[in-house]
């Protein structure tokens, strides 16, 4: 079976679609901005002159910021209604760059700094040289596809070349501290061809944990290079890596057919999403290291859960996906999506959460981003700022992750508005998912041949039914027939509010229950509950009897939990016999989706509340 291809689709309406509204309209335009006040460009400027002023910013990685939003531009600044002043922007960029690059191809606005005292290529864990490469390819890749302008292509390639000559076969054996670059160098050679490119993505994967980096601060664990990559016994260490890693990996598969990295990665995937993977699909447990921590550590009120992290989450589910057909790795893909991606970014797209925690507590006082001062809740950028411009590139790209074509099957994988084209053979996609799972398909062109069409059954759709009747396949229902203009595909995805449980070994939620309906968690903030949300009690029959209701565009839940007495005020109470807890009162609670908490008043919230035992 082939890997597939992506196929042509444009949004044309629905969430995904309003949200790449909104991302044309007040984030790009708010990153640009922020990147002209955090000098990011001046960073760039300075190298030919340097009485522009100092270096800019504490990071190493800074130009990666300018990267990510040029990777999202490619996609927006053909558009009619592409963003104000991107365009110029983007040439601005990109000529800053032509003349920053050095003569070997060399391209690092700190390292290359006349004032900076390290030397390029000097600090491998933490100088993030082979990253910043990573997100210059990306978006060189994006440019040259989506705009045919070959600038930044020609830029990375030099750039490249300089890194196949240092540090390929016959070269230095070297890895990043953060790996990027190996999938990046994958989508290079995908777009020229050069299997010199290709190869050093798979000496890169082969090489870590083989005692090439030099670890300093954290052990080799939290750069994934304790260990080489095939023998990982989990996923571990510094969240954003290890999923980067991954994805890497499992595009050098995809070109290799190298079968000892799928299964490591099929391994390290069905882990994680076992024991590592928050409900909303947030990856990484712990601040201090940024890292996912252990199995079943997944505390609700300090889950880290990057926004970076949840992106490059989606990035690996795509690529197993695009490896083995199989819709579970969607079904992940499309959790992550709705909540531990989505969530990062305000109603307005001008504000962003870095760390995405499952609670608040009433007196909550750290900023989003491990941060002095400013607003409790989301921010308008950070010191550090990797999850802004990465919620921008991958933003401008959703459509280029709802469907597959592969040996005459077109695969609908995400649901949203669309019109999709698979060589000979277009559709349209009318629904109003996720609010609800009435998912309509009409054939718009079909060819004389048989053709198939896969529908995905996401795994939480026991109930799901298709008009006309398909064969089902490993979470996949197909329709095989000669099609003709006109047909019409019923889906239909029951979307009733689910009351969710705990695995017993995740002592932070153990005997709570969360709340979900459809691919989206839900959440209480305090703004909708007159009771402390902390004394809330729900059962999963209230969650069975909750109503929907339409909230601006939005679906909103609404049930009636019952209030537990207000708690001892010993910490740790003597326990001298069998305890009982009985409700004092009920209240009306409307739960609103996790992705949306945080764009009012900074109060508590919950996404697992207290369990009223059944009997």
């Amino acid at each position: 079976m082939s890997h597939g291809t992506e196929v042509d689709v444009q949004l044309i309406g629905g969430l995904l679609h309003d949200w790449q509204v909104r991302n044309r309209r007040a984030t790009i335009p708010h990153a640009i901005a922020e990147l002209r006040k955090a000098g990011n460009l001046e960073n760039l400027r300075r190298l030919a002159d340097p009485s522009v002023g100092p270096y800019r910013g504490r990071y190493p990685f800074l130009d990666t910021d300018l990267y990510k939003t040029l990777e999202g531009l490619a996609y927006e600044v053909g558009r009619d209604d592409a963003p104000a002043g991107a365009r110029a922007f983007y040439d601005e960029v990109v000529e800053l760059l032509e003349q920053a690059q050095a003569e070997d191809g060399y391209l690092n606005s700190y390292f290359q700094d006349p004032d900076q005292p390290k030397q390029p290529w000097s600090d491998l864990g933490w100088g993030h040289e082979l990253y910043n490469l990573g997100h210059l390819i990306q978006a060189a890749v994006a440019a040259h596809r989506r705009l045919s302008d070959g600038r930044l292509l020609t830029i990375a390639r030099r750039f490249a070349d300089l890194v196949v000559r240092r540090y390929g076969a016959d070269g230095e054996e070297a890895v990043d501290g953060h790996p990027e670059v190996e999938m990046a160098l994958v989508e290079l050679y995908r777009e020229t061809g050069d299997e010199d490119y290709l190869t050093q993505a798979r000496l890169f994967v082969d090489r870590r944990g083989r005692g090439n980096l030099k670890h300093t601060i954290f052990p080799g664990e939290y750069f994934q290079d304790h260990v080489p990559f095939r023998e990982l016994p989990s996923v571990t260490g510094h969240a954003v890596r290890m999923a980067y890693l991954a994805a890497g990996a499992a595009d050098v598969h995809l070109e290799t057919g190298d079968p000892t990295l799928l299964a490591a990665l099929e391994r390290l995937w069905d882990d994680m999403v076992a024991t590592k993977l928050y409900l909303t699909g947030g990856l990484g447990s712990r601040h201090s290291d940024e890292a996912i921590g252990d199995r079943y550590e997944l505390p609700s009120e300090r889950a880290y859960a990057e926004t970076c992290a949840a992106i490059a989450t989606m990035q690996w589910a795509w690529r197993m996906f695009r490896a083995t057909g199989r819709a579970k790795y969607l079904d992940v893909y499309e959790t992550v999506l709705y909540n531990a991606y989505a969530v990062g970014l305000s109603a307005d797209g001008t504000a962003f959460f870095y760390d995405n925690p499952l609670q608040r507590r009433p007196d909550h006082e750290q900023r989003s981003g491990a941060e002095d001062g400013g607003e409790l809740l989301r921010r308008a950028w950070f010191g550090c700022p990797c999850c802004p411009p990465n919620i921008i590139r991958w933003m401008s790209e959703l459509q280029d992750h709802v469907a597959v074509a592969r040996d005459n099957v077109l695969y609908v994988g995400i649901y949203a508005d669309a019109r999709i084209t698979a060589n000979d053979l277009t559709v349209k996609v009318t629904t109003n998912y996720p609010w609800d799972g009435e998912i309509t398909l009409t054939v718009e062109k079909a060819p004389s041949e048989e053709r198939a069409i896969a529908f995905r059954i996401p795994a939480w759709a026991k109930d799901a039914t298709l008009t006309p009747a398909g064969e089902r396949v490993d979470g996949w229902v197909v329709v095989r027939r000669t099609f003709v203009a006109g047909d019409v595909g019923r889906l239909s995805l029951p979307m009733k509010p689910r009351a969710h449980g705990v695995h017993p070994y995740v002592d932070a939620a153990r005997g709570a229950i969360a709340v979900a309906r459809g691919p989206l968690v839900y959440c209480v903030e305090q703004q909708d509950v007159a009771a402390p949300v902390d004394d809330l009690l729900l059962s999963p029959a209230a969650v069975r009897a909750a109503t929907v209701r339409e909230q601006d565009v939005h679906r909103v839940l609404e049930l009636t939990a019952k209030v537990a007495p207000a708690p001892a005020p010993e910490l740790y109470p003597v326990i001298t016999g069998h305890v009982t807890e009985a409700a004092v009162g009920e209240v009306p609670v409307t739960l609103v989706p996790y992705f949306l908490w945080g764009n009012r008043q900074a109060l508590a919230m919950r996404v697992w509340l207290r369990t009223e035992r059944e009997h």
